[in-house]
């Protein structure tokens, strides 16, 4: 006999928008899932094992009686249009943490080797205006209009600015996916890169989704 687990309506449903599932994709994976969201039918313990994994969620979420509030450490993401961000997708999330990660390991590399600060952070900041970072980014990168103009396609335009980034001490990474898993692709809808600001480990991602030229 299955035993049937009391799931948190709220959490559920959570779980669901922060996976970007809706209801017709999880209806055809789990049958009752109109009735979970009504209190009419429980999911058993190895569906809602299931829902955890799907969705990536901790399994004891589903205990709670409202969704955990998850701050994001990053204040701001570039998005298309200058969306402002929603509730962060758990992909997202996982991207994010994975170079957080990566950024804390690479830290702890330079102050064992006594790397200098990356002199390229601080120099601008959110008030200067658009036109006076571009030149600071500019000279900083050492990149000339004439170089960028010789460049035959985007693709070699997005190479010479990472190569220059990771030149100036900038940590670059792009993918369009979670870590190596490709069944999790992630959105250009919902991020197109972030920056992790630092001293000794400034990082920058690219949503490797998104068309070379906008990367």
């Amino acid at each position: 006999m299955s035993a049937f687990v009391p799931a948190s309506i709220p959490v559920l449903r959570w779980a669901a928008a922060r996976a970007r599932l809706d209801d017709a994709d999880l209806t055809q994976r789990f049958s009752k899932w109109p009735l979970w969201l009504t209190a009419d039918a429980q999911p058993t313990l190895r569906q809602l094992e299931d829902f955890a994994r799907l969705t990536h969620t901790p399994f004891g979420y589903f205990f709670l009686p409202e969704p955990p509030r998850l701050k994001l450490p990053v204040p701001d993401f570039r998005t298309l249009r200058d969306t402002p961000m929603r509730e962060p997708s758990v992909d997202l999330l996982d991207t994010l943490y994975l170079c957080q990660r990566r950024q804390d390991w690479f830290r702890e590399y330079a102050q064992m080797q006594g790397l200098p600060p990356v002199s390229l952070i601080g120099q601008a900041h959110v008030k200067s205006a658009p036109e006076a970072a571009a030149a600071i980014l500019r000279d900083a990168l050492g990149l000339s209009v004439a170089e960028r103009q010789a460049l035959p396609t985007w693709t070699d335009a997005l190479r010479q600015l990472i190569a220059c980034a990771e030149d100036a001490g900038v940590l670059v990474m792009a993918s369009s996916i979670v870590g190596a898993n490709s069944h999790r692709k992630l959105d250009v809808g919902e991020f197109r890169g972030f920056a992790l600001a630092d001293e000794l480990a400034p990082l920058l991602f690219l949503n490797g989704a998104d068309s070379k030229a906008a990367q």
